[in-house]
């Protein structure tokens, strides 16, 4: 039953039932983006005659050196100071920044430092050249890369091979609003003077326009933003000339290849929009601002993939039009803060993962049993339900990981405590979940009830570590779930230690903590945008006041990553060696991989939520974060059980796997779910775990190198143009599993896209097809899923059904091995603890399967050779031994059956190496081999021989 204070905060809720567009401004309610959008329509009105205002002096430059720094300077305001740093980095990545210089206040420029991993490190391998128009800079390892520097106008160029790349400023549209008083802002104006009226000429207007267009207020709806520093905003245009498509900037309910805002082509009338909001229903095809931000967008062409990073924390609009000779122009408009902008060479979809990665990091080895099944709903009630629920899973045969207590456990919704009414016993019930090797996550909310009786909030407010009002005085108080609300202020170092203090399981220095918890319970992290439902659009105003003095329009982009960031560390301080901690967030930035995974909102139960879904997780991947997915079932509504069918695919093809529900949707756990619709969700749930080997080894690679876990076609084909736009249809990391969840209804077939002359095998059925005219036509009704594997792959699975993943440590393998057409096949499976961090110490298993074929005397293939390889020696894993102690544990673990994939003809004989002859039995429709219980174990290196002439 809810509480009277939830009804109450429902009521007053800013939007019901629907998403309200009147909650979230568009850019025309936008002034810095009015004035934004102003400037390009003034640049293309006069385009033969439009000129950048911005010029730089000649650099002195060392012909060796990395980079340089130098003056801007602004013809339209020529006593206003700027400089402009210019580096090439490591994997030549190329850093550009511009700030103003002795203005009247500083702008904000840490928006990279929360961002990156470390300052990156220059390069040692550039040739510049100058002269009076213009500084070059050769590099790469093959010295194809140039970096051209245009002094007058500032134009930067990045090209290889002669072609051009990326371009800063070729539109003119560079401006940065520099610092004034508001009497020193005035308008043009007539001054009378010896008997005649003289019209003072402002010589910015041809460029900035007329007006003083909300540079010292504005208003929207009942709030009005103060702005005390005046206009401050900085506008860039970026083209990709030869690129013609652009992905990224998530988060956005859009296509992965993104759709213009602007020109003919347009899709919407607004730019795409990165300001993290708590958006109630979200439509499914918007430039609408979501939850997350990340600045970041790839374009791609079949010849090379490029990327900028544009490091800013503030609300920023970025308006995209697709021209006609290919190319696309992108214009940024951002409210403050400098320019820091990263432009990441490729040339290829993988080197600018890896470049990305090298600045911002990867998402780290999550905890294995974070990519099972995750059952959540607002709210399980009580103790009793929950053990109620995970009762039925194992009554019903499901398999399950984690259960999930949203905001009602909490008394009056004061997190880390809890109801006792409802939840009289807390620990006990956690370690029931426990006791059948499952776990829990509870949600933590950023916002903490005002109450001097709430010791979280008591410490807070008495440290000094709460975020301020616009006069930087007090608290902040606004109204979330508890009511009354203040938030700490995580950009203040002394919310650090104290946040770890909170998540201690025992008491420490007498300071109150969540001892009623475990050292193994997950954490949500909800509401972070922040969400504030008083709040000019739901969150929190922009003059409000943090730590260092900044406003809040400086860094609410990066606000909510700092608090998942600071609960990760917390929650993997609880144990001393840490263990790796689970954390969901829903907003995020640039460098939120490091710390943990993220789903996509507030959606509804419908189809259109469940295909944009594919795509806004595909592009969160393209971010940089890859532990992602979207609730299945959708947070709203009471879907149909096809959907919810559907939905399960959808999800246990995901990274992130959640089923969610809202407080007054209908209880849908899986095993209420009638006959056959029931079964078939048992099947897929089962068919996710026997797949968890595939999803840890997906996520080994991308902790490495930052290449996504969901990899779209553009980036498996990058010179496939007719793959370029597809987003229903990915592949699962390097595994060769290619699926297409079915997201419509009553669908009884579906056509994959096929870029390759290259046989596919039916997961299911082990049918060989080879694609006529690029499509495979595979049957979809409900109880199919169109699920290939790519010739040349080898899919490592583990077959037994199991209550939760932790359950399955010692289970035998089975190993898929699709041949190619050549015949030959390869794949890998990695292993590990799934807890500690062992494997950073060599405590692994990484093994390496192949498949070469062999010709024969005809024809034909005569032999194939399937063997395991330890790729840990190969590589640098730690202080790894073949014997440690991680792969002692595991040793007696065995493969217990091979199935290759389209083999000819019948063997004469299959055998174990320098062994014994093996049992095996074929199937000549498919040429499908089984080979049973080989009788090796997955920590050797071992080879079966299959003999076919």
């Amino acid at each position: 039953m809810r509480s009277l204070g939830t009804l109450l905060l429902l009521f007053l809720l800013p939007t019901t039932l629907a998403f309200k567009q009147s909650d979230f401004k568009t850019c025309s309610q936008s002034g810095f983006c009015r004035r934004g959008r102003a400037l390009a329509a003034r640049a293309q009105e006069s385009p033969s005659s439009w000129r950048s205002p911005y010029s730089i002096e000649p650099p002195k430059l060392n012909p060796h050196q990395p980079g340089f720094t130098t003056s801007v300077h602004s013809s339209i305001h020529p006593s206003v100071e700027f400089v402009l740093d210019v580096i090439i980095h490591e994997k030549g990545i190329v850093r550009v920044r511009m700030d103003e210089k002795n203005g009247l206040r500083k702008r904000y420029n840490e928006a990279a430092q929360w961002a990156l991993i470390g300052e990156p490190l220059s390069s040692d391998d550039v040739l510049w050249t100058i002269d009076r128009e213009k500084a070059k800079a050769v590099y790469g390892p093959k010295k194809d890369m140039e970096l051209v520097v245009d002094f007058n106008p500032l134009k930067i160029t990045l090209f290889r091979g002669g072609m051009e790349q990326v371009v800063l400023n070729g539109r003119g549209l560079l401006h940065m609003e520099h610092f004034r008083t508001k009497e020193n802002s005035k308008p043009a104006e007539h001054i009378e003077g010896e008997g005649q009226s003289v019209l003072q000429v402002n010589p910015a207007t041809w460029f900035e326009g007329d007006t003083q267009d909300a540079f010292w207020d504005e208003t929207f709806s009942t709030w009005t933003d103060t702005k005390p520093k005046g206009p401050e905003s900085l506008s860039l245009d970026i083209t990709f000339p030869s690129h013609a498509h652009v992905y990224g900037i998530p988060q956005h309910a859009t296509n992965l290849s993104l759709p213009s805002t602007t020109g003919p082509t347009a899709r919407y009338t607004d730019p795409f929009r990165l300001y993290n909001a708590d958006v109630f229903e979200y439509l499914s095809d918007s430039p609408t601002s979501l939850y997350g931000s990340i600045p970041l967008m790839h374009a791609h062409s079949a010849k090379s993939t490029v990327a900028v990073f544009n490091a800013l924390a503030s609300e920023t609009w970025i308006d995209i039009a697709h021209v006609e000779k290919g190319g696309v122009q992108t214009h940024w408009i951002s409210e403050s803060g400098i320019l820091d902008v990263f432009l990441l060479p490729g040339p290829t979809p993988t080197d600018v993962f890896t470049q990305y990665a090298h600045l911002t990091g990867t998402a780290p080895l999550p905890a294995h049993w974070s990519l099972g099944y995750h059952q959540c709903r607002w709210n399980y009630v009580s103790s009793d339900d929950v053990r109620g629920v995970q009762n039925r899973f194992d009554e019903e045969d499901f398999p399950v990981d984690v259960f999930w207590l949203d905001i009602e456990y909490a008394e009056d919704h004061r997190y880390f405590m809890w109801n006792k009414k409802t939840f009289p016993d807390p620990v006990e019930m956690i370690k029931d979940v426990e006791a059948v090797e499952r776990k829990m996550v509870i949600i933590i909310d950023p916002h903490l009830k005002r109450a001097n009786d709430y010791p979280v909030y008591k410490r807070a407010s008495e440290l000094g570590i709460l975020v301020k009002p616009k006069n930087g005085e007090g608290e902040y108080e606004g109204w979330c779930w508890p009511g009354s609300s203040s938030w700490i202020d995580f950009f203040h170092p002394a919310s650090w230690d104290f946040w770890i203090s909170l998540f201690k399981t025992k008491t420490i220095d007498d300071q109150w903590s969540w001892t009623e918890s475990t050292d193994s319970v997950g954490i949500w992290n909800d509401m972070n945008e922040p969400s504030v439902f008083n709040g000019p659009e739901i969150t929190m105003p922009k003059d409000n006041v943090h730590y260092g003095g900044w406003e809040h329009r400086d860094v609410h982009n990066i606000n909510g990553m700092l608090f998942a960031n600071h609960t990760f560390q917390a929650a993997e301080a609880r144990t001393d060696p840490p263990r790796r901690p689970f954390v969901l967030t829903r907003a995020f930035y640039a460098g939120s991989q490091r710390f943990g995974a993220m789903w996509t909102g507030d959606n509804l139960g419908t189809w259109e939520h469940m295909a944009v879904g594919i795509k806004m997780v595909l592009a969160n991947g393209i971010g940089g974060m890859p532990f992602a997915g979207s609730d299945v079932g959708g947070f709203f509504g009471n879907p149909e059980p096809e959907m919810l069918v559907r939905w399960y695919v959808v999800g246990a093809f995901s990274p992130f796997f959640r089923a969610h529900a809202h407080i007054d949707t209908k209880r849908r756990e899986p095993y209420l779910l009638e006959e056959p619709y029931k079964s078939l969700v048992r099947d897929i749930l089962r068919l996710r775990y026997s797949m968890l080997p595939v999803w840890y080894t997906a996520f080994r690679e991308t902790s490495e190198s930052g290449v996504p876990i969901l990899r779209p076609q553009y980036m498996m084909f990058p010179e496939d143009e007719a793959g370029f736009g597809i987003d229903d249809q990915y592949y699962v990391g390097s595994s060769g599993l290619l699926v297409k969840p079915v997201t419509q209804k009553g669908v009884k077939e579906v056509s994959v896209y096929i870029a390759e002359d290259q046989v596919y095998y039916n997961y299911f059925t082990n049918h060989a097809h080879r694609p006529q005219n690029r499509y495979i036509t595979l049957p979809a009704n409900l109880d199919q899923i169109p699920l290939l594997i790519r010739g040349g792959s080898i899919i490592p699975t583990r077959e037994r059904p199991r209550r939760s993943s932790p359950l399955m440590k010692y289970d035998p393998f089975t190993l898929r091995i699709a041949l190619d057409t050549a015949g030959n096949a390869r794949g890998e499976v990695y292993l590990d603890d799934g807890e500690t961090y062992g494997y950073g110490r060599g405590d692994v298993v990484w093994r390496g399967f192949g498949a070469e074929s062999m010709k024969g005397k005809g024809i034909g293939i005569g032999m194939v050779r399937i063997s395991s390889v330890d790729l840990a020696t190969r590589t640098e894993v730690g202080a790894y031994h073949p014997e440690n102690e991680f792969a002692r544990s595991v040793g007696d673990v065995r493969v217990e059956k091979l199935v290759v994939l389209g083999l000819g003809k019948k063997p004469l004989s299959v055998v174990l190496d320098g062994g014994k002859e093996l049992e095996w039995e074929f199937v000549s429709e498919g040429g499908v081999l089984v080979v049973k219980d080989p009788a090796v174990r997955v920590v050797d290196d071992w080879a079966v021989v299959v003999k076919l002439e």
